[in-house]
């Protein structure tokens, strides 16, 4: 009797074993994007979660190419980070775990140029004035920005679009006395859209962005800037494979359609 028991005991235990055995593999990173036991996110074979560092001015293309590659890439996950290109460098400069890194201009990458592989211009793009809706103040071109009445509102020197309006600015010989520099160009397009600020300088993509709250004004090609926009892989990335693959795609044909159809100019 006590011999029946525990046999019976026995076979009950291992039949809780093996049922068990499937739901611990499910709870173990199986698509929830946290870290199982040994250490994968969970995501499909081959797959990788990818944070990418990347240009404040990429921040509405780059939602919408993050989704067509995430779509044609099961499996693959992408985080971005928007900032301005100086702040970016800083992050990669103190080590932040990251895996891709796009900045507005090649000064900035080549200051983290250790750490990271060899890069890619994936873009270019043009300045523009952005003005209030209808242009109130009827800014026509560059020279009008010295305008003591206008409220004026520049990128910060430090920033590549800051950078690209003091280059154009000072080679026109216009003196411009902003009410504010911003730490990247998004804030100043903010600053235009709220009417904060009567006309700033931003990229034509930033100013296409929100067309209908602010007006672009042109500046010829002769009095223009061109900015470059290199992507590169991080050395220290955790997925150097997934995110050369994404570094890669960016130069593909559609990825060069998004960039092209939200205004940024070919390589």
């Amino acid at each position: 009797m006590r011999l029946t028991l525990t046999r019976r005991r026995a076979a009950a235990a291992a039949l809780v074993a093996a049922l068990l055995v499937p739901l611990a593999a499910c709870s173990e990173g199986a698509g929830d994007g946290k870290p199982g036991a040994d250490g994968s996110t969970g995501a499909a074979p081959g797959g990788a979660e990818l944070t990418v560092l990347a240009a404040a001015s990429l921040t509405d293309v780059f939602k919408t190419a993050g989704a067509a590659y995430e779509k044609s890439h099961p499996g693959t996950k992408i985080t971005f980070s928007f900032a301005g290109s100086q702040e970016l460098v800083s992050q990669v400069a103190q080590g932040s775990p990251a895996d891709v890194l796009v900045t507005a201009d090649t000064k900035s990458m080549d200051k983290v140029k250790a750490d990271t592989s060899t890069p890619t211009v994936i873009a270019r793009n043009r300045l523009v004035i952005a003005t209030g809706k209808g242009n109130p103040f009827k800014v026509d071109e560059l020279k009008d920005l010295a305008d003591t009445k206008l409220k004026v509102v520049l990128a910060a020197p430090e920033v590549p679009a800051g950078k690209y309006s003091e280059k154009i600015l000072d080679a026109q010989k216009i003196t411009v006395k902003p009410v504010s520099q911003e730490p990247n160009v998004r804030a100043v397009l903010s600053k235009v859209e709220l009417g904060e600020a009567d006309a700033g300088l931003v990229y034509r993509t930033d100013a296409a962005s929100a067309k209908d709250k602010v007006d672009a004004v042109d500046i010829p090609d002769a009095q223009n800037a061109v900015a470059a926009y290199p992507a590169a892989t991080l050395k220290d990335s955790k997925h150097a494979e997934a995110a050369a693959a994404f570094v890669a795609w960016l130069s593909t044909p559609e990825a060069q359609k998004i960039l092209r159809d939200a205004g940024f100019q070919q390589p």
